[in-house]
């Protein structure tokens, strides 16, 4: 059972729900120490008062507020669990919406909430059974770590999970990186569809989304505990020459997803070099049969 996060209760309406906020994931992050590189001593931090020039004690340091000037108003943390808040202790709903109207890069970390007690039991399922045939999300507010966040409440299995949200104003506007505009050619457009199709997956779940770095590093600080030679990085694969045009590079790369999914007739072919696609094209014109069979389509742009 991961460890408590915060406890409160869900404000809904009228009905209150008693709940406990739980970590729903975790940090598999490699973690490295501050070493003295002269004989591997660690490197510790020290917390120093600027007053008394001396070291001090975790168990002696607070927190406070700097003002403009400076001055110090230092601050309680019983003071500020009685902030004149309303979220202080409440995850307070305040509308529902599509989860698709949701921009996922406002999505922060996700918790757990779990029902305190068997009286919140039967308040908890009920604002779950709401969200699950609304088919809709709650937009919440609560007091967390010193500020007023804004959050996203979910229903996964038989839980509700909250996920932080970003403020509007935290959130860049996209415009300052977007493109120019670029001339793509329909067909090209129709291929890139049939490459999304062919990658398309049920889940995010396999071998392909393993953590290999952390394995990789594993591999070598076992090896340097037993003093055995360190495992060499592998030879990057040849990669092929880079395709004469867009196209055939979509192309190659369906090829190369279907072959890779197992699919027949999925032999990835020799991409045609530039003097061979003028050749073929120069060929197509000079055959009627063909003109008949296969219409040029017009060219647009999108």
């Amino acid at each position: 059972m991961p460890p408590r996060v915060w406890t409160g209760a869900i404000s809904f309406g009228l009905v209150s729900v008693p709940i406990a906020v739980l970590g729903a994931t975790e940090d598999h992050s490699v973690r490295f120490r501050r070493i003295h590189t002269v004989d591997n001593g660690l490197v510790r931090n020290r917390y120093w008062c600027e007053i008394e020039d001396r070291e001090v004690s975790y168990g002696e340091i607070g927190q406070g507020y700097e003002m403009a000037g400076g001055r110090i108003i230092p601050l309680t943390d019983e003071e500020l669990r009685q902030l004149p808040l309303p979220t202080a202790r409440a995850i307070e709903l305040v509308g529902f919406l599509p989860a698709a109207d949701v921009d996922p890069v406002r999505i922060g970390p996700g918790y757990y909430l779990r029902p305190q007690g068997s009286v919140a039991a039967k308040p908890y399922v009920l604002l779950r059974r709401a969200l699950e045939r609304s088919s809709k999300v709650a937009v919440a507010r609560y007091a967390w770590h010193g500020r007023e966040r804004l959050g996203l409440l979910r229903v996964r299995g038989d839980v509700i999970a909250l996920h932080t949200l970003l403020w509007p104003d935290e959130i860049r506007d996209p415009a300052q990186v977007a493109p120019g505009p670029a001339h793509l050619e329909p067909g090209e457009i129709d291929e890139a569809m049939t490459l999304v199709e062919v990658m398309s997956r049920d889940s995010i779940e396999g071998p392909e989304f393993t953590d290999h770095y952390t394995q990789a590093l594993r591999q070598v600080v076992e090896a340097k505990q037993e003093h055995r030679r360190l495992p060499e990085a592998p030879h990057p694969a040849a990669r092929p020459g880079q395709p004469a045009d867009l196209m055939a590079a979509l192309q190659q790369s369906v090829n190369k997803a279907r072959a890779a999914r197992g699919e027949h007739g999925a032999d990835v072919p020799d991409l045609p070099t530039p003097a061979t696609k003028t050749t073929a094209r120069k060929t197509a014109k000079k055959s009627p049969a063909q003109k008949k069979t296969s219409p040029r389509k017009p060219r647009h742009s999108v």
